[in-house]
């Protein structure tokens, strides 16, 4: 399944997607939120008919596809190809940041760049969303703790994150500086989370390729990981980490992102978003 939040900012309705078609799910579910993405009652909506569902025809806005957000845990420099371009060791252990949920956004809405920022920067990542409460849990058991997994544009404001003193959840932390989903795919649809192709365009251009593949550490070793640091709750949402080409290693110079700019993220299976880059007043 698809599941999907649209409407307003903190208005959002539940909904599917029916192929291309958004469809209704308020009367089955008040929201998509932690409480509701144990197996049980996610088999209980696949057993619904699609087409029986009201379908919306508004052309909505798109919310992030997860609500009432637990923690929002990000994993850091965890593609070979990322550390290279950045000149970093490859690490030991996961590197774990978090990111303040007051960024969160919808897919497509904008980004906008905060006060004196001159260094935001841009980086796809496969989202993944517990489903079940997780503590110890075995790199071998832990896909069976996933929920879904989406695409989530972990935008970062380099200066903040790397020169103002303290940790980089500083550079990760700023208003809208979360766009997630579009939609919540559940993990029956992801076969493997390790082969996903994902790209990030500016302006058309074509910034990031990349494949989950080239993950240091995989989901299932990362979930092991942290269940082990703290107990992982239904609701939780964990960002994996970006391949390269992100503005901050751009060779000769770094290249950042400017008021106007439009970002357009793709991971296979999991959808699209575009966020177009506006200035925070």
């Amino acid at each position: 399944m698809k599941l999907v939040r649209y409407g307003k900012t903190g208005a959002e309705k539940p909904g599917l997607m029916d192929g291309d078609t958004l469809r209704d799910l308020s009367d089955h579910v008040a929201d998509i939120t932690g409480d509701m993405l144990n197996d049980a009652t996610l088999e209980k909506l696949r057993s619904i008919d699609p087409t029986k569902l009201p379908e919306v025809t508004d052309n909505p806005r798109i919310g992030p596809c997860i609500g009432n957000i637990g923690k929002f845990l990000c994993i850091g420099l965890n593609y070979s190809d990322h550390a290279a371009e950045t000149g970093a060791a490859i690490p030991e252990h996961p590197i774990l940041f978090l990111k303040a949920n007051s960024a969160v956004v919808g897919p497509n809405d904008d980004v906008m760049m905060p006060r004196g920022s001159t260094h935001t920067d841009w980086e796809v990542e496969l989202g993944v969303v517990i489903g079940k409460t997780a503590k110890y849990v075995s790199k071998a058991d832990a896909l069976d703790y996933v929920a879904g997994y989406c695409i989530i544009n972990d935008v970062s404001e380099r200066h903040f994150q790397n020169k103002l003193t303290g940790q980089w959840t500083k550079g990760k932390s700023c208003d809208t500086f979360g766009p997630t989903g579009p939609w919540l795919v559940t993990r029956d649809e992801i076969t493997d989370p390790q082969a996903l192709a994902m790209s990030l365009d500016v302006n058309g251009k074509r910034m990031q390729t990349g494949n989950t593949s080239t993950m240091i550490f995989t989901v299932a070793e990362i979930i092991e990981h942290l269940s082990g640091l703290m107990t992982l709750h239904p609701g939780d949402v964990i960002s994996t980490g970006t391949p390269p080409g992100v503005g901050m290693g751009m060779k000769p110079e770094p290249v950042y992102l400017k008021v106007g700019d439009v970002m357009e993220l793709n991971i296979d299976g999991l959808g699209r978003q575009r966020q177009k880059v506006g200035q925070d007043a």
